[in-house]
């Protein structure tokens, strides 16, 4: 029999025995996951969080992705979450994972919660799970909370003269719940929480910031990703950390990983990686079978201290040899 006259059979036998069609990997996965990011792909922590998510689901699931984009436009946050409801009724995915506070206030709350059976777990949040009725029948997740006690902590060691610190993060919700979460564990804190303040502009943190150097000793920047130029441009953690720095003089420090290499001085940070990870787990769980009732509510434990030596040099910083053990070190970015 010839070549082609065997292809022509075999192509015969398989249309008979899958008439939809020969399948791809993705089309077999065993669940349909939607996945609704507060923010845009271009943020460092959306990307760490995808990265946790597809760890633990990509053999198994096909995962779609609305991204909305409220870093840049939080005005149009509401028109994304109607789009992202269109996806969810046409995908009907098994499972959704939310990240981030706007995603519950704009997306889940108005059109999941209590209203459909689909599991929904949420990452990324700094709120309480109370602001957002959490747990709900559908709805469990994990919160982010930065390590706040244990970066002061370290900083003290590192600074043992500072008494003093103040807290500036962009004005968003997520800014305003940081701050109620330091207000939370304040009494944890190796040193006093003086001040606390949220630009909306370059202009504004580097004002705010010269208005604080002589109130505190230290400055903790959670984030000013969002913070717009003189033109409205939002600017990224590359263009805004280092202005910070040169307004305050001071030690700057942090709990995201990705502010500390453009001028940060240290902190024990948290991960986007843990966040999207832990949801995932919970999520496939909850399309296993488990009632979301039974997966509780939990939070980030996981930490590393991280110092930026060029700034430890520059402010004249001479650590004792054991802060540095398990410690990772990195540089300025030029």
């Amino acid at each position: 029999m010839k070549i082609k006259n065997i292809e022509s059979l075999i192509l015969g036998l398989a249309l008979l025995l899958f008439p939809g069609g020969l399948a791809t990997a993705a089309d077999n996965a065993m669940y349909k996951v939607l996945v609704v990011m507060s923010y845009g792909p271009d943020y460092q922590f959306v990307e760490e969080v995808q990265q946790g998510i597809e760890s633990v689901l990509s053999e198994t699931c096909r995962i779609e992705t609305v991204y909305m984009n409220t870093r840049k436009n939080f005005p149009g946050g509401p028109q994304k979450a109607k789009e992202a409801y269109e996806l969810y009724k046409k995908l009907r995915p098994d499972g959704v994972i939310a990240s981030d506070d706007n995603a519950q206030s704009m997306f889940v709350v108005p059109y999941l919660k209590d209203k459909v059976k689909t599991p929904v777990m949420f990452c990324g949040v700094n709120a309480t799970s109370e602001k957002y009725g959490y747990p709900a029948s559908n709805v469990s997740g994990i919160l982010e909370r930065h390590h706040i006690s244990q970066t002061l902590a370290f900083t003290k060691q590192l600074i043992p003269s500072i008494k003093t610190f103040g807290l500036m993060a962009y004005e968003s919700p997520t800014g305003r719940a940081i701050l109620k979460n330091f207000q939370q564990e304040e009494k944890t804190f190796p040193m006093e929480l003086v001040a606390a303040r949220f630009p909306k502009t370059l202009d504004e943190a580097e004002a705010m910031a010269r208005e604080l150097r002589p109130l505190c000793d230290v400055l903790y920047m959670p984030t000013m990703q969002g913070l717009k130029d003189e033109k409205g441009n939002v600017l990224s953690e590359r263009d805004s950390v280092p202005a910070m720095g040169r307004a305050f003089v001071k030690p700057i420090v942090t709990g995201n990983n990705y502010s500390i290499k453009y001028g940060v001085l240290c902190g024990i940070v948290k991960t986007g990686q843990e966040q999207g990870s832990t949801a995932a787990k919970m999520l496939l769980k909850a399309m296993e079978g488990t009632p979301v009732s039974q997966i509780p509510i939990t939070r980030n434990r996981l930490g590393k201290a991280i110092i930026n030596v060029t700034v430890m040099k520059a402010l004249g910083i001479k650590p004792k040899p054991i802060l540095l053990k398990g410690t990772e070190l990195v540089r300025t970015d030029p």
